[in-house]
């Protein structure tokens, strides 16, 4: 008599209980997770019960449906978005997703339509719509002028972006910078003045006469010729340029936890220095800091016949 097969269906698993064990998994994994990773942590359940687990979760506004290089991932929905998003349809909410992970850099909308696969005119049509609620904004780029990128409304916009206290409207503000330049070399002027005057000996004079980043930084608050909020960070940029210029000196020494104007046990001094005495000619020629040197020569694409910097130097 031949053997009779039975196949023994697993009895059907709490819809519940699927429910949470998903929601147990996208705890584990706040990035996201696929649908790969729920069938191998839940193999006896059938596709057809996930499918119908996941879509409640998306439906009751649990879940986040995002796409990914690997496939779609389903995350855990922040509550405090929940109510932000709460009458949107799937399309508005995975946008909306999409410039909330770019954080403050924001995101263009050519990265937004690769990310989400939606046509350019379905996203143009989202991004009127959150920007209409205020739940998005567009911000300009000094990187790409006639370009704009968005992120979420309450967010202020990275330096990368704005162009920090050196840019207005995507213009670079050379004058003002060229005052900060000046007012910096002033400060640090009048500090090495003084000390010379005290006619103490020449080390306390030298020592005397350097200045913390944050003292130059008070000091420019205080004239309020700048329409924006300076950082140390900004005034410590200016300062670097003169550096480079050869009028200031930086030193770093060890400060106490707390002292203002450290940073991680250390502060920036500087101070305002001029040379002894001029430097000679042959020091001053281009020829020994230029980056081209070894391929100049006469009758070549790069020779002291045609180089601007040589003819300057030359005075021509």
């Amino acid at each position: 008599m031949a053997e009779v097969k039975v196949k023994v269906q697993p009895p059907d698993a709490d819809p519940v209980e699927i429910e949470n064990r998903i929601i147990e998994l996208c705890h584990q994994f706040p990035h996201g997770i696929t649908d790969q990773v729920i069938q191998n942590e839940m193999p006896h359940i059938e596709a057809q019960q996930r499918a119908v687990a996941i879509n409640r979760l998306l439906s009751m506004g649990q879940l986040d449906l995002l796409r990914s290089n690997t496939g779609l991932l389903y995350r855990i929905k922040d509550s405090q978005n929940a109510g932000k998003m709460k009458g949107s349809d799937n399309q508005e909410k995975l946008v909306y997703q999409i410039i909330e992970d770019a954080g403050n850099k924001g995101i263009w909308s050519r990265d937004i339509r690769y990310k989400s696969n939606l046509p350019l005119t379905e996203i143009n049509k989202i991004l009127k719509n959150l920007e209409s609620k205020k739940l998005i904004k567009a911000v300009k780029s000094v990187a790409a002028s006639k370009k704009k990128v968005y992120m979420l409304y309450n967010l202020q916009p990275d330096r990368s972006v704005t162009g920090g206290a050196w840019y207005s409207d995507q213009d670079f503000e050379s004058e003002f910078v060229e005052v900060l330049n000046q007012q910096c070399f002033k400060f640090l002027q009048t500090k090495a003045e003084t000390a010379r005057e005290s006619k103490q000996n020449p080390m306390i004079q030298r020592n005397s006469s350097f200045a913390s980043s944050h003292e130059v930084w008070k000091y420019i608050c205080e004239l309020g010729i700048s329409k924006v909020e300076l950082s140390m960070e900004d005034i410590e940029t200016i300062l670097n340029t003169l550096i480079y210029d050869g009028k200031v000196e930086m030193t770093i020494i060890a400060a106490k936890e707390g002292t203002v104007g450290s940073v991680d046990g250390h502060m920036k001094l500087y101070r305002a220095v001029s040379a002894i005495i001029p430097p000679t000619g042959l020091v001053r020629a281009p020829c020994g800091l230029c980056p081209v040197f070894d391929d100049c020569h006469e009758g070549g694409e790069i020779s002291p016949s045609n180089c601007i910097y040589m003819t300057e130097w030359l005075g021509f």
